[in-house]
């Protein structure tokens, strides 16, 4: 099987993970600046197979676009068009960055390590594409 690369998409940082090839664990891969990260994700496709890009979708907590909304509708046309022959998935993104940061806590990370926001962009990419995966059992 391929991997599946889960994606969370922001104007500055972008967090991506991907999947084992038997689909079961999700891996943070690291968090990169947006304006490089088209260049990291063909990297990506590059070296190894890929099925689906899962990216996290944004709205607000009564279902409207929040402000990165667009960017990421944009990002998605993107990625079908480079990739046509990888899906893209949509994958509902909120409380994800929450989720990251009580996953820090939970781990006994210090103060410093939970304010890093590129680490908590890796690790929302990576709650993204397992609950997607959990999703598909």
């Amino acid at each position: 099987m391929a991997r599946l690369i889960g994606i969370d998409y922001g104007k500055k940082r972008t967090g991506l993970a991907w999947s084992d090839p038997l689909q079961i664990i999700a891996t943070g891969i690291g968090s990169f600046d947006s304006e490089k990260i088209e260049e990291k994700i063909r990297e990506l496709c590059s070296r190894e197979s890929v099925e689906a890009f899962v990216l996290g979708y944004p709205t607000r907590m009564d279902g409207s676009d929040s402000h990165v909304t667009q960017d990421v509708k944009e990002f998605a046309k993107w990625l079908q068009k480079t990739f046509p022959d990888i899906q893209v998935h949509l994958q509902d993104e909120r409380f994800t960055s929450k989720e990251a940061k009580e996953a820090l806590i939970l781990g006994g990370a210090s103060r410093k390590k939970r304010r890093d926001k590129h680490l908590v962009n890796q690790i929302s990419a990576t709650l993204i594409l397992q609950e997607f995966m959990n999703q598909c059992i």
